[in-house]
C-alpha cells in the first residue's frame, strides 16, 4: 500500500518542481544566490531595494563558495523556507574533566536574536544533553521566560543504546514557543570521576531534532563530538512579517507583504503573518507578481481529464471537455468522452467481455492486496500489544477478577478518533514521560489521554503492574486511571479530565499570583498529603510517586486536589524499605539523599512535598536561576531563613494577612521537617496528613473566626513568626546538595 502512494507523490512533485525552478525568487535585477544558498525575497542582499527591512542578508565572499549571514552578524544562513523557517548554526556547551575530577576544558554557549524578526522553533528543535554525570539547564527569555533541562547519572556504558535519547547517556526535552535568547549551563554531580574512563565530557545544545541522532561513541572520546561537528550544530529559526496579523495587515501595514494571487495566514509562532500562493498558483508570494498560474493541462498528473477529453487551462484552475462528435464530461472519474451509441456489433461484445474480465481480475487482485495489508496491520498491532505487555495485563485482570470498566483496554483507532488524530490544538501539556491530549469518548465524556514515551522492554512487567494498580486506586485526591491502549507502538493511558489546570499555574503564572486564598492553600496541601499517604500505605504494593511537584498537582473548579503523572512512579518491592534505581525527578524538588545514593524510599516523596508546601507558603518557584545565588534553590533558601529566624521575609503577603500566626508557625515547622537532609529525620506522609488536618480544624474553629479581638484576649499576645525555628536547622541545612549554577558549575 505504501509503494503506490509514494509513486503518486513523486509523479505529482516532479512537475511542480520543474515549474517552481523556472520562477524567480528574488526581485528583478537582484542576485538570487549567495554561493550555493538561494536567498528568496523578502530576504536579500546588496542594494536596499532587494530586501524588506529587517530581512537583510550579508553575502560574505571571504569564503569559497561565498556564505550568507544575517545582518552583518555571525549567524550563518544554511537554508530559507518561504513557509516561515530558516536554518542556521549554533554553538554547543561542553564540560570536560580528567580522572582526578579536575576541569580541563569548558565552554558555555548562548544565542541572541534580540532586535531580529526570529524566534527559536519549538516544533523543529530539541534541547539535548549528553553525558553520564551531567546536569544541563537551558534558560530562555526575550519572549516567554523558560528554564528546563536534564539530569543524568549512569555508571554503566552497557546501559547506553544507539539512537535512544530517553535519559540514559542522552536526554532530550521540548522547548516552548516564542523566545529569542537562550543560555546553556552544564555542571556535574561528581566531576565525571566515576565515569571518566569512558565519558570525560558532558555536552548540551539546542539542535534541529531531524539532524541529531545519538550514537554511543559520541560521549566516549575527549572532545571528539565537539571536533567532529566543528563546535556547531544546526538550529531552526521561525520567522514572519512582524507586528501584524492577517486581520489588520491589509489596512494597517503600509508595506503589506503578500503579492498578487496570494493569501495571508497568521504565523504559528505568533510573530506576525506569512504569505502563500493561492491554489493553482506557484512561486514567491512576497513578490508583486511572484505567484504565477500553473498550467495543469501541461502535466497529466495535475489534472483529471480523461485521455479522450480536452483540458483547457484557466487562471488558477482548468476544465475538461469533450471534442466534437463525442459526449460525456471529459473527466477520468466521470463518463469520459465516448461516441454516440450505435448498434452493438460482435466485436464490441467481445471487447466488453474482455474489459469486464480485466475489471474482475483487478477487483480480485485488489481484494487480495488489501486483505494481505490488513493481515500485516493486524499482526503489527498484535506484536505491539504483546511488546507493551498486553497479554500480561489480560492475565492480571483475569486473575484479579477485575471489572472490565476498572481497567478498560481501548484500541488505537478509538483514541485517535477521540483526539482528532492527536491534533496539536488539543495538547494539554508535555512532560518528561509523555504528552497529554484532551479527548472526547463516544459517550461525550471528556478525558485526558497520555501518549507515553516508548516503554523499555525490561520494564514491561513493572509498567503493566502500575496500570492494574493505579486503575483500581479509589481515592478522591488521585487522578483516576480509566483505561489504556497497548496495540500501538507508544502506550496510551486514559485519565479523568481535570478542568482547572495545575497548582503551578495558579501560584506562579502571571495574572494568577496571590489568587489562591490561605484556606485553599492549606486544603490543597492537606489533600495532596492524604493522597500520597494513601499511595504509601493503602496501595498493595505501596507506590512511590517520585515526581511530586506543583505542576503535577491538578485542581478542579472548586480547587479540589488531584495528584497526577505517575510516569516516574515505582512500586515498592515486597520486604523492602528502600531500593536502588536510576535517579529521576525534577531539579528543585529532587531528594538530595536519593540524588547522592540512588536509594529510593517513601521519604523521597516527603521531601518533594516539602518543596511544594514552601511554594504554597512563599509563592516562589522551586528553582529560579535569575535570582541571587542564595535564593536560586527555594528549599535551601527556606532552610537558611529558618536557621536565621527570618522566615517571615520570604512568606507571601496574602499568606501573612490571612493565616493565623500559630497555625502558620506550625506549617513552617512541618515544611522544615519534610526538607530534612536525612530521610530518617522526615515524618511519614501519614503523619504529615494528620498534622495538616489538625491545623485545618484549628483554623475553622468558629470562635476563632467570629471575634478576632476576643481570641487575642483569650490566647494572649500572638506569637512572632520569627521564633518558629528549631535547634536542628544547622545540621539539616548542611546535608543539602547545593548545585551551583554559575559559570557552568
Amino acid at each position: 500500500m505504501e509503494l503506490p502512494v509514494l509513486l503518486l507523490q513523486l509523479l505529482f512533485l516532479l512537475p511542480m518542481a520543474a515549474i517552481s525552478s523556472a520562477l524567480a525568487l528574488a526581485k528583478p535585477s537582484c542576485e538570487e544566490k549567495c554561493g550555493d544558498i538561494t536567498i528568496p525575497y523578502p530576504f536579500g542582499f546588496g542594494d536596499s531595494s532587494c530586501y524588506r527591512k529587517s530581512y537583510e542578508v550579508t553575502c560574505n565572499h571571504n569564503f569559497n563558495p561565498p556564505k550568507p549571514f544575517l545582518l552583518n552578524s555571525n549567524i550563518e544562513v544554511l537554508n530559507i523556507s518561504l513557509l516561515g523557517q530558516l536554518r542556521t548554526r549554533g554553538f554547543l556547551s561542553y564540560d570536560c574533566y580528567n580522572q582526578l575530577g579536575n576541569s580541563t576544558n569548558r565552554s558555555r554557549a548562548s544565542f541572541n536574536l534580540a532586535d531580529l524578526p526570529y524566534t527559536f522553533s519549538d516544533t523543529k528543535n530539541k534541547f539535548t544533553a549528553m553525558g553520564c554525570d551531567t546536569i544541563a539547564l537551558l534558560t530562555a527569555s526575550g519572549g516567554r521566560n523558560f528554564t528546563g533541562g536534564c539530569s543524568m547519572l549512569s555508571s554503566d556504558l552497557q546501559n547506553l543504546v544507539n539512537g535512544s535519547c530517553s535519559g540514559i547517556g542522552c536526554c532530550q526535552t521540548s522547548i516552548p514557543k516564542g523566545f529569542k535568547y537562550f543560555d546553556v549551563v552544564l555542571s556535574s554531580a561528581f566531576n565525571h570521576t566515576q565515569v571518566s574512563i569512558f565519558n570525560p565530557c558532558s555536552y548540551a545544545f539546542l539542535v534541529d531534532s531531524e539532524w541529531f541522532n545519538f550514537s554511543v561513541p559520541d560521549i566516549m572520546g575527549y572532545m571528539d563530538f565537539y571536533n567532529i561537528n566543528g563546535g556547531m550544530v544546526p538550529i531552526v529559526l521561525d520567522w514572519a512579517i512582524e507586528n501584524y496579523t492577517c486581520a489588520n495587515a491589509l489596512t494597517s501595514d503600509p508595506n503589506y507583504a503578500c503579492g498578487k494571487n496570494s493569501e495571508c495566514f497568521n504565523s504559528p509562532n505568533g510573530l506576525g503573518y506569512l504569505c502563500n500562493c493561492s491554489q493553482g498558483y506557484q512561486g514567491n508570494p512576497y513578490l508583486e507578481n511572484g505567484c504565477q498560474d500553473i498550467d495543469e493541462c501541461a502535466y497529466p498528473t495535475l489534472n483529471d481529464c480523461s485521455s479522450s477529453g480536452q483540458c483547457t487551462n484557466t487562471p488558477g484552475s482548468y476544465y475538461c471537455s469533450c471534442p466534437d462528435g463525442t459526449q460525456g464530461d471529459g473527466r477520468k472519474n466521470g463518463s469520459g468522452c465516448v461516441a454516440p451509441p450505435r448498434k452493438r456489433s460482435q466485436l464490441i461484445q467481445v471487447c466488453l467481455g474482455i474489459g469486464f474480465g480485466i475489471l474482475f481480475l483487478l477487483f480480485v487482485s485488489s481484494w487480495l492486496y488489501w486483505g494481505i495489508q490488513k493481515r500485516k496491520l493486524d499482526k503489527r498491532k498484535e506484536n505491539f500489544f504483546q511488546q507493551n505487555g498486553g497479554l500480561l495485563l489480560r492475565q492480571l485482570l483475569s486473575s484479579n477478577d477485575a471489572n472490565i470498566e476498572t481497567a478498560k483496554i481501548f484500541t488505537e483507532e478509538e483514541l485517535k478518533k477521540a483526539t482528532n488524530n492527536f491534533d496539536k490544538s488539543l495538547i494539554l501539556g508535555r512532560g518528561g514521560y509523555g504528552t497529554v491530549y484532551k479527548g472526547t469518548l463516544p459517550n461525550n465524556k471528556i478525558v485526558a489521554i497520555k501518549k507515553s514515551k516508548i516503554v523499555d522492554e525490561n520494564q514491561v512487567e513493572q509498567f503493566i503492574n502500575e496500570v492494574v494498580i493505579l486503575s483500581q486506586i479509589e481515592h478522591e485526591n488521585v487522578v483516576k486511571l480509566l483505561a489504556c491502549c497497548l496495540d500501538s507502538e507508544i502506550p496510551l493511558l486514559v485519565y479523568e479530565f481535570i478542568t482547572n489546570g495545575t497548582l503551578f499555574h495558579h501560584i506562579h503564572d502571571e495574572g494568577h499570583k496571590s489568587s489562591v486564598s490561605w484556606d485553599n492553600r492549606l486544603r490543597i496541601a492537606t489533600e495532596t498529603a492524604k493522597a500520597l499517604a494513601h499511595l504509601h500505605t493503602a496501595a498493595t504494593p505501596p507506590i512511590i510517586h517520585r515526581d511530586i511537584k506543583s505542576a503535577n498537582i491538578l485542581l478542579d473548579d472548586v480547587f479540589k486536589t488531584k495528584v497526577s503523572d505517575f510516569g516516574a512512579s515505582r512500586l515498592v518491592p515486597l520486604d523492602h524499605t528502600q531500593f536502588t534505581t536510576l535517579v529521576q525527578g525534577t531539579l528543585g524538588y529532587l531528594d538530595p539523599e536519593y540524588f547522592q545514593t540512588s536509594h529510593l524510599t517513601e521519604k523521597s516523596d516527603v521531601y518533594s512535598f516539602g518543596v511544594v508546601l514552601v511554594e504554597l507558603l512563599t509563592g516562589r518557584k522551586a528553582l529560579e536561576l535569575d535570582r541571587p545565588e542564595r535564593e536560586k534553590n527555594l528549599a535551601i533558601y527556606f532552610m537558611g531563613l529558618m536557621k536565621e529566624d527570618s522566615v517571615l521575609d520570604i512568606l507571601e503577603d496574602r499568606v501573612l494577612n490571612e493565616a493565623d500566626r500559630d497555625q502558620l508557625c506550625e506549617v513552617t515547622k512541618l515544611a522544615h521537617r519534610c526538607l530534612s537532609a536525612k530521610g530518617e529525620d522526615r515524618p511519614t506522609m501519614k503523619e504529615v496528613a494528620m498534622q495538616l488536618e489538625e491545623l485545618r480544624g484549628f483554623d475553622n474553629h468558629p470562635w476563632v473566626e467570629h471575634n478576632h479581638e476576643e481570641v487575642e484576649h483569650l490566647l494572649g499576645e500572638q506569637p512572632n513568626l520569627q521564633n518558629c525555628s528549631t535547634s536542628e536547622y544547622d545540621s539539616s541545612l548542611k546535608g543539602h546538595v547545593a548545585i551551583s549554577l554559575n559559570n557552568g558549575r
